[in-house]
């Protein structure tokens, strides 16, 4: 955890930011794989964490605006558990830990919270996304279950938002930690794509390194020659000559803050010269993107410049014609992305978004565009410094939409559909790094991945 202090701070800021009534903050509970005693992995809810850093499960944190007070609610451990978990901290330990004076079981959250609606004092919730912490919330303030997220509250949701957006010193640091250990699993990797692997073998051994990083992964590892789908979870094929390897992974720290980067790889360790073309297109992209990333610069900006890089390295290669400028504004290249080129990233890989992806990414000065590929772009929003966003930009010959396409015309103009036949073989590149938003500019964070043609042929060839 961080000092004490911190999380008093962040919770104090968050009540002067809602202003009134008291604010309710679930901790997540154990989930069962296959039968109630063998569960899941436990993980904290992320908000939970940034206000009061606590891993027990069932833990509930209680904010009053009104009086400045919280509270920490749960049931503390008995003999029966003990037996199995050895001793645990009392919930009255864990409250003073972060800062919190008072603590009560839930049975006295219940009291609470009934005590509150009786006298028509606003309660805040985020929408809870599981459903155990549905029926909670359904209990404590007497809802229908499914009402339960239609009610939550729309200021606490923007309140959060607003806080956690910008990431302290302190936050940036432990990421970078999570981007250090995700250097090792990427590297690691990279020297292991050699023709005759698997993919599961690769996968194996980055969660294998994420753990030795002291967290696990931040997502299900995408590892695959087929990097074309874009979220490729399966890891069964055998790694051959002339593929290139999507390898799409990062990790967290035991403080749960994520990493999230992305190599691709020839299977072998030298690019031929049709995956150098493409390559080296992506790449450009990119690096244009950290290029021209700042503060008063809306992401959605940024995506469409990197989107013309792409769009001119493909109609230099023979596969889009027409003018680049027309071409991106009509979003042809969107076939090649039909993704956008990042999103938030914190505590969660994604994050914020179980607050609702649309108030995290956007806001009222930039919405989503209904364009396909642009449409799909998480984050629009005009950049501050202390944001954390991937830059992902990648290039995808999907035979299944390049299919579609040409069937129906769509953008018969700008799309050269006989070239395009002789790429529908070739898979996919994705190129993606976490950056920081700083007050000029933005930098790269973590220990530098191979990611240069040259770069990664001298990696792979050690």
């Amino acid at each position: 955890m961080f000092a004490k202090e911190t999380y008093i701070a962040r919770r104090e800021q968050l009540r002067k930011e809602v202003g009134h009534g008291l604010i309710l903050i679930q901790g997540n509970h154990e989930a069962p794989c296959n039968y109630t005693d063998n569960t899941y992995w436990f993980r904290q809810d992320s908000t939970f964490l940034y206000f009061f850093g606590l891993q027990r499960e069932d833990l509930v944190g209680v904010l009053d605006c009104d009086s400045g007070v919280d509270y920490l609610f749960a049931d503390d451990y008995d003999i029966d558990d003990i037996i199995w978990t050895g001793p645990l901290p009392a919930v009255s330990e864990l409250a003073a830990s972060v800062g919190v004076a008072h603590s009560g079981t839930l049975a006295q959250l219940q009291t609470l919270c009934t005590k509150t609606v009786g006298e028509a004092r606003k309660i805040h919730y985020l929408p809870p996304y599981r459903a155990d912490n549905i029926r909670q919330m359904s209990e404590l303030l007497g809802l229908r279950y499914d009402a339960v997220t239609r009610y939550a509250s729309m200021e606490l949701i923007h309140a959060c938002v607003r806080q956690r957006s910008v990431k302290s010193a302190e936050e940036v640091a432990e990421i970078e930690r999570a981007i250090d250990t995700a250097y090792n699993m990427h590297v690691g990797a990279m020297k292991m794509a050699m023709p005759g692997r698997y993919e599961y073998e690769l996968a194996g051994f980055m969660q294998g390194e994420a753990w030795k990083g002291n967290g696990p992964v931040s997502f299900p590892v995408i590892m695959t020659v087929h990097g074309e789908t874009l979220h490729n979870h399966g890891h069964n094929h055998r790694l051959e000559a002339g593929r290139m390897l999507v390898m799409d992974a990062g990790c967290e720290t035991p403080m749960n803050y994520c990493s999230d980067i992305t190599r691709s790889v020839p299977v072998g360790g030298r690019f031929n010269e049709r995956q150098r073309a493409i390559y080296d297109i992506v790449l450009a992209g990119q690096l244009e993107a950290i290029r021209i990333a700042r503060p008063g610069v809306t992401y959605q900006q940024v995506h469409t410049e990197v989107s013309r890089i792409l769009a001119r390295g493909y109609k230099d290669l023979g596969i889009l014609r027409g003018d680049v400028d027309d071409i991106v504004a009509a979003g042809a290249h969107s076939l090649l992305m039909p993704h956008g080129l990042g999103h938030m990233m914190g505590l969660d890989v994604h994050d914020m978004e179980n607050y609702g992806q649309i108030y995290v990414g956007y806001d009222d000065e930039t919405r989503p565009s209904d364009q396909f590929g642009l449409g799909s772009l998480r984050c629009g929003r005009r950049l501050q410094p202390g944001f954390v966003v991937t830059d992902e930009p990648g290039c995808y010959f999907i035979p299944a939409l390049i299919d579609k396409w040409r069937a129906e015309g769509t953008h018969k103009d700008f799309i050269n559909f006989d070239e395009l036949e002789k790429w529908k073989d070739f898979g996919g590149i994705r190129i993606e790094d976490d950056i920081l938003i700083t007050d000029t500019g933005c930098r790269v964070l973590g220990k530098p991945i191979p990611k240069t043609v040259e770069e990664i042929e001298q990696t792979m060839s050690e």
